[in-house]
């Protein structure tokens, strides 16, 4: 996979799939399911630029499941790879016992 460095305080993010869901025995196909709104952090910009040019750093880091808004950051494919782009105050939480 080609390397990418996010600028300042964004994250790139993969998608975590959800287990395949089944109503009354029906499989629902993929186009009909909702895209999942966990993933993992495979890259993290240095940190938040303030007004006097001072950088803070980010809460998340590489490695870590968060959660984030349905229709947060923007989709961008790399290497045939979807992944999404979005900034820091996107993240709506860190799954903090999440299993690596």
């Amino acid at each position: 996979m080609a390397q990418i460095r996010p600028l300042y305080d964004r994250l790139v993010v993969r998608r975590l799939e959800e287990q395949e869901t089944m109503l009354n025995g029906i499989i629902i196909p993929d186009s009909a399911k909702e895209k999942p709104q966990q993933g993992e952090v495979v890259a993290a910009g240095r940190g938040k630029r303030q007004e006097d040019g001072s950088i803070t750093p980010l809460d998340v880091k590489v490695g870590d499941k968060i959660l984030f808004g349905k229709y947060s950051g923007s989709d961008i494919k790399l290497d045939g790879e979807e992944l999404l782009i979005l900034r820091e105050d996107e993240v709506l939480g860190v799954l903090e016992n999440a299993a690596k």
